[in-house]
């Protein structure tokens, strides 16, 4: 099975889209994951390069974010209706996947049945992958709850960031592991980032204190590769996902990161080719 590593453009948005493009290449990542609401010259300026890119490089990747916006009482109909305004753009520029960014925590399971049930209908009526993210705030932000989602929609894919989990149940889910084995088989995306039972981030994942957490994370991401090579899969995507301010930790009052965003991201990408490679 083909292992391809994405490179995330959050954090880097103060660079160019031609310039990062050619900066990722230089890393040694395989794609891109971009965030291209609303759709600007930004946008434009990707899909041109990218579309150079392709030309030599079939190969590469990029997957698009979709997020809302929610107002101040948030209802599920305003939910549905902005998200699907956000799927019909970012369809019509043919990402190899949309990660999505679906329901609310606070919304009820049939609630947010519906907008699940919304996304999945558009993604087959326009032949697009939705994916799901595992996130706080989302119909996804917890390993148990998650279950009754995954049982009502079992075709459902997701996009796995598990940092997420061990922060909502403050604990790296030593007691959850039957659970988490009941998701790995919807996972079809990883985002590669080490969280702790505080935050989704731990500050540096180099530092000799995180490699604990370091080796628990890769634990989770090897046994979600190993049943998609046994269900046949020919290729699957990593994205290490550290991220910038308010992810990663700063200084009190100078606000200095604790670590490089960028380099914590290479440090993945390494680490994850050296445990894993390209092909598994």
């Amino acid at each position: 099975m083909k292992i391809k590593y994405g490179c995330p453009y959050w954090g880097s948005n103060h660079i160019a889209p031609q310039d990062f493009l050619q900066k990722v290449m230089d890393s040694g990542y395989q794609g891109v994951e971009l965030f291209l609401q609303p759709q600007d010259e930004t946008t434009d300026l990707f899909l041109q390069s990218i579309s150079k890119i392709k030309e030599y490089n079939p190969d590469f990747f990029f997957v698009l974010l979709q997020l809302t916006f929610p107002d101040k009482n948030e209802k599920i109909e305003s939910h549905i209706s902005q998200m699907q305004k956000n799927l019909e753009r970012l369809a019509r520029l043919n990402p190899f996947f949309i990660n999505s960014h679906t329901g609310r925590d606070f919304f009820s399971f049939d609630d947010n049945c519906r907008a699940i049930e919304a996304a999945m209908n558009f993604g087959a009526k326009n032949n697009v992958r939705i994916l799901h993210e595992t996130h706080r705030g989302r119909f996804s932000f917890h390993a148990a709850t998650l279950l009754q989602y995954l049982k009502r929609f079992p075709e459902m894919e997701l996009v796995g960031d598990f940092s997420h989990f061990c922060t909502v149940s403050e604990s790296m889910l030593s007691d959850q592991q039957e659970i988490m084995h009941q998701i790995f088989p919807h996972v079809s995306h990883i985002h590669a980032r080490v969280g702790f039972e505080q935050s989704p981030q731990v500050n540096d994942p180099s530092a000799p204190e995180w490699k604990d957490y370091v080796q628990q994370f890769l634990t989770w991401w090897k046994s979600v590769l190993i049943l998609k090579k046994k269900a046949g899969n020919p290729m699957f995507t990593i994205t290490p996902e550290f991220g910038p301010e308010p992810y990663m930790p700063v200084t009190p009052f100078s606000k200095i990161p604790l670590s490089d965003q960028w380099n914590n991201n290479l440090f993945m990408l390494k680490m994850l080719n050296d445990a894993i490679g390209m092909d598994y």
